[in-house]
């Protein structure tokens, strides 16, 4: 959440008395800053979306693992259930749950990229602006 404070009458002042003329270069610094908070907003939805289906993959095959081997179990593909033998199911799920790690892993990184390039511009917009500008998400 985004806390709010009001200026003091000291800070209020010392704002008008230093304001830094914003470049067009300092513009797209701070554009670029807001577009990849966006994203990092999104990749962290979708890597609590993934880890939620990699759980749930994880406790069907636990689920499995008490089905009696000669059982035809539904398995869903698209918006239909198919009835596949547990061998098979088990083997699916396995691939599910592989490639899920690998888009978390995958999403992982991209976030730390952002994040980290998202520090930099931190640094350089701050020493610019001192307290003129608040960038803490």
């Amino acid at each position: 959440m985004m806390q709010r404070r009001m200026l003091t009458k000291e800070d209020e002042a010392a704002v008008g008395a230093d304001e830094t003329e914003v470049t067009r270069e300092d513009q797209d610094k701070i554009n670029r800053f807001s577009r990849l908070h966006q994203r990092e907003i999104l990749l962290e939805d979708e890597l609590k979306t993934k880890a939620k289906d990699k759980e749930d993959l994880e406790e069907i095959s636990n689920e499995l693992e008490l089905a009696d081997e000669d059982d035809k179990i539904p398995y869903k593909i698209g918006d239909s259930f198919i009835s596949l033998p547990l061998p098979q199911v088990q083997e699916m799920l396995s691939s599910s749950t592989e490639k899920i790690e690998e888009e978390v892993s995958t999403a992982e990184e991209k976030l730390s990229e952002i994040r980290e390039e998202m520090q930099q511009l931190k640094v350089a917009l701050y020493a610019r602006f001192g307290r003129s500008i608040n960038l803490e998400t």
